[in-house]
């Protein structure tokens, strides 16, 4: 049974307003909740959206080895904990897991079979750029870092089970949904 669904992308290709749309139509899939130690955005809920916690907290759970994959991405540790995915396949659930593409890597790897990755890509870097600039969170320099990290994450496409275009964001929810959708109904399946 696939239990983890990975949806990657670069920052600001739309991932999670994407996972927003699919968890709109899939209310039985759930969102696993990543621990950060990034700053809570004014949008977000601790405990909801991820679970805001000190560098030296999260520190302390590496070394516990607490989680099944962790990353410092832009400066700021992400991480999901074996404890979360562990339940999930004990009681026969399906999350929703938005991280990097090296945290969909490690998830893959560990729960092979539970495991269906989506790599979402931008249609162009200048798209990628502008969308960033447009959305107004992050710094030009952050933005620069950002951008950097897109040349890296790209070489791991062909690694996910699927990879998807985020032209247009509303026919990206169509695909993303017939996806989800297709995998459930078993006409697709994880490797």
């Amino acid at each position: 049974m696939i239990n983890f669904i990975t949806i990657s992308a670069p920052s600001g290709a739309g991932k999670t307003t994407l996972c927003k749309a699919l968890r709109t139509v899939q209310p039985d899939i759930e969102w696993s909740i990543s621990h950060t130690t990034r700053s809570k955005r004014d949008i977000e809920i601790d405990g909801v959206d991820y679970h805001f916690i000190t560098i030296e907290k999260f520190e302390e759970l590496i070394l516990e080895d607490t989680f099944a994959e962790w990353e410092n991405v832009h400066g700021f540790y992400y991480g999901t904990t074996k404890n979360n995915l562990e339940a999930a396949i004990c009681n026969n659930k399906t999350l929703l897991l938005e991280m990097d593409v090296k945290g969909s890597m490690s998830v893959k790897k560990l729960y092979p079979q539970h495991t269906f990755s989506i790599f979402i890509l931008p249609p162009s870097l200048e798209h990628l750029r502008k969308r960033l600039k447009n959305r107004g969170t992050d710094s030009d320099e952050r933005i620069e870092i950002r951008l950097k990290r897109f040349q890296q994450e790209i070489e791991f496409q062909n690694k996910f089970d699927q990879v998807m275009i985020n032209e247009n964001l509303e026919l990206a929810k169509v695909e993303l949904i017939n996806i989800v959708n297709k995998l459930k109904q078993g006409v697709i399946n994880g490797t």
